[in-house]
């Protein structure tokens, strides 16, 4: 019977050895390391199986060379990550694609930082392709030194990286009167956020000198469009930005390429981009420009104007219609994810609700806090396959609340589709689907 084991033992290939030890391997090891994952907290739910072939079979892209360093130089996301995408609806464009806006996949994101080819993108004339060499930026009206700059004229400026998100007045506007889209891409997706490099406006303005009696600032775009927009001086000479990189690259073609001007936390839409000229004034314009600004109709016929900041905000993004809870079992711990934004400044916290308003947890903030800059929040919580209403409230350092949809159509009305930040509800089903719902009134 040895001699018989000795035989089988020579005849078998160094391939048949190394799997053989790399099953033997797993399988001892499995026995330890289950005790470990018991006894840690939210990978608890973890099931070993000493004999699961994608742990004991040598992977299939291991026993071959891979592409070559070359193939993609500047390099694309893994085939498996394909539905991590933007996405369009002819619902938010009438079916004009040139006057549109592709979604962020928010709740695909990691971090707070959204890469470039995910960051989501509205277009009023289509995307502009401007050639570098012929790009000027016109700086005149009341400024002591009119001036036409060049890319490099402004890149000779010293520079700053900062992060900011960018949000459309719209974003959540497609469920301001009731729950109209069951994707947290198409509710939230007009908003992304990135690591934005270029010179301070203010920089550029005490180069040239600015007239002590200007008040406002009109930005123009190259592109078909124009998209003229005012802002007040005050604004251009805090944190307003002229910016030609985006998260170490230089910006695409549709985020503005070569330069766009970032005001960050105010609507998207005065983030002019392929930027051509700024002008300064001692009163606001009253042509096709006096249109340039988003307004919100009240029931009585009368406007809200002037209200550029974006107000303070916040979703959860796991679990979400596209994220449900359906492969849990009871007794598991989750993690709670979401995000939280404001204009007006930093978040200073984030409590979640589990019944929709009655009671309410503080969730703990992770990762960096900065202002006017997405934040990420999180709360582990134990699965117990039980319905509930899932909601998430931020508050601000300057002291603003999320507010719930009864507080929010009570102050604004329901005439309007811009700024709607009310408190987005889930409701998780016990088998952990998860489907968006209007619950009017929350208690504070």
């Amino acid at each position: 019977m040895t001699e018989v084991n000795k035989t089988s033992e020579k005849s078998l290939s160094p391939i048949s050895e190394k799997k053989l030890s790399r099953r033997d391997f797993f399988r001892k090891t499995a026995v330890y390391s289950a005790g470990a994952i018991a006894a840690a907290n939210v990978l608890s739910p973890v099931r070993l199986r000493a004999d699961d072939p994608a742990i004991v079979e040598e992977a299939e892209w291991g026993t071959k060379l891979g592409d070559p360093v070359t193939k993609n130089l500047y390099g694309v996301p893994s085939p498996f990550e394909h539905n991590n995408t933007r996405r369009t609806t002819d619902l938010l464009s009438s079916g004009d694609a040139y006057a549109s806006v592709s979604m962020c996949p928010i709740h695909e994101s990691e971090g707070i930082i959204t890469p470039n080819g995910l960051f989501f993108c509205r277009d009023h004339g289509g995307t502009a392709h401007v050639d570098p060499n012929k790009f000027r930026l016109m700086i005149h009206g009341k400024v002591k030194r009119e001036v036409v700059l060049t890319l490099d004229d402004l890149k000779r400026y010293p520079s700053e990286s900062r992060i900011y998100f960018i949000e459309c007045p719209a974003n959540g506007s497609t469920g301001w009167r009731g729950p109209q889209f069951n994707n947290l891409q198409f509710m939230k997706g007009m908003m992304s956020c990135a690591q934005w490099t270029g010179v301070m406006l203010k920089t550029v303005l005490d180069d040239i000198g600015l007239e002590d009696d200007a008040v406002w600032m009109l930005s123009e775009g190259s592109d078909n469009a124009g998209n003229p927009r005012t802002i007040p001086v005050e604004k251009a000479l805090d944190d307003a930005m002229l910016v030609w990189a985006q998260n170490g690259e230089a910006l695409r073609p549709e985020q503005g390429y070569p330069l766009r001007l970032l005001v960050p936390g105010w609507e998207g839409n005065l983030n002019t981009k392929w930027l051509k000229r700024l002008e300064f004034s001692d009163k606001p314009w009253h042509a096709k420009e006096e249109t340039s600004k988003y307004t919100m109709l009240q029931k009585s016929g009368k406007a809200i104007q002037y209200f550029w900041p974006n107000e303070v905000n916040s979703v959860i993004t796991s679990p979400c219609p596209e994220k449900p809870w359906t492969n849990l079992k009871k007794g598991d711990l989750v993690e709670i994810e979401g995000l939280a934004w404001s204009g007006h400044g930093t978040i200073k916290n984030v409590d979640i609700s589990f019944d929709g308003g009655d009671n309410w947890v503080e969730a703990s903030l992770k990762g960096l806090v900065l202002p006017k800059a997405w934040t990420r929040f999180s709360y582990i919580f134990k699965w117990e396959g039980k319905p509930m209403f899932l909601s998430s409230r931020a508050v601000d350092d300057s002291g603003n609340v999320q507010p719930t949809i009864d507080q929010e159509t009570s102050a604004v009305g329901v005439e309007s589709i811009y700024h709607r930040n009310p408190i987005v509800t889930w409701k998780v089903s016990a088998n952990g689907e998860v489907n968006n719902v209007h619950i009017r009134k929350h208690h504070a």
